[in-house]
């Protein structure tokens, strides 16, 4: 019987060890960031969950966003805090493909759930008459089902030829977490097949999902410049304006860490756009749409004043 060639490799995710004097005031960053994505997110959930008013196709996709938000975070996030406790990177073989396996697939989840989001403004907007027809509750179930499946089918292929290339017994991944770039670096021998996977998934889920978000907040904001009434106009902008702003900073820190010219761009500055996308923007989240919109901000008072007045 013959062993896997990877059964015994080992990678050592450096992260950010290279600078032991920060290690105490990142440790406390990435642990309050982490609680609060959780407690920021769960509370969302709870809000739309608790209340009748929320019950709609937006903020059902809305809850499910808050959900993956806290799921995408915890693949890497308590790993990382574990690292600078234990100061040791150490991860096994295994660890690491079924980390890159489910951080890939909340990450294909997250184009196609915004891209769905997307599409939910631009029937309200666009159709309005027919949004209720369109967006039955069995249409928004299935395809809230659909992104998260359709995420972990988009992971098998960039996990699988990763998982079959060959690596050396111990390997130092400059990540802080198993990065499908970063182990392409430290692949033994021809590496095509993993840098095939990666532009495939740049042009299946990034390009894609972007192309289709752009084509309806085109329509969208040609429908709203339609509006006579000013009053109608900003009512119509306030129900995409919190999903385009989240949209709108994904996207441009995406485009700014993939497609600005490698020699241009630092290892430190890798490091700190994918803190900001796998971190910062999952805790953005739920303040982003607390805070600019009405509903959302209307029941969390309401449930504040029950509990003071309890």
């Amino acid at each position: 019987m013959t062993t896997h060639p990877n059964s015994s490799v080992e990678f050592f995710i450096v992260g950010f060890l290279d600078a032991p004097n920060a290690h105490v005031p990142l440790f406390f960053f990435f642990l309050l960031v982490y609680m609060l994505t959780i407690v920021g997110n769960l509370i969302l959930i709870l809000l739309i969950i608790s209340n009748s008013k929320l019950k709609t196709p937006m903020y059902f996709f809305l809850c499910n966003l808050s959900a993956l938000d806290i799921v995408y975070t915890s693949v890497t996030c308590p790993k990382l805090i574990n690292i600078f406790v234990t100061n040791n990177g150490r991860i096994s073989y295994v660890g690491c493909i079924i980390q890159l396996f489910f951080f890939m697939a909340f990450w294909n989840t997250e184009y196609f759930l915004l891209t769905v989001m997307s599409y939910d403004r631009y029937v309200a907007i666009c159709k309005p008459l027919h949004y209720t027809v369109i967006m039955n509750w069995k249409v928004c179930i299935s395809t809230a089902a659909g992104t998260w499946i359709g995420g972990m089918l988009g992971s098998i292929s960039g996990t699988t030829v990763t998982a079959l290339a060959t690596f050396h017994l111990s390997n130092k991944l400059n990540h802080f977490y198993c990065d499908i770039k970063a182990l392409e670096k430290l692949a033994m021998g021809d590496s095509t097949s993993i840098r095939n996977a990666i532009f495939a998934h740049g042009l299946i889920f990034v390009m894609s999902s972007f192309i289709f978000i752009l084509i309806t907040y085109i329509y969208i904001i040609s429908s709203i410049l339609k509006i006579r009434s000013r009053k109608g106009k900003s009512k119509a902008f306030s129900t995409c304006a919190s999903h385009l702003t989240v949209v709108s900073f994904f996207y441009v820190l995406i485009f700014d860490l993939y497609f600005r010219p490698k020699a241009s761009i630092s290892l430190n500055e890798v490091k700190g756009l994918t803190v900001f996308i796998v971190y910062i923007i999952p805790l953005l989240n739920p303040i982003i749409y607390s805070f600019r919109n009405k509903d959302v901000k209307n029941a969390l008072k309401s449930v504040i004043k029950k509990k003071m007045s309890g």
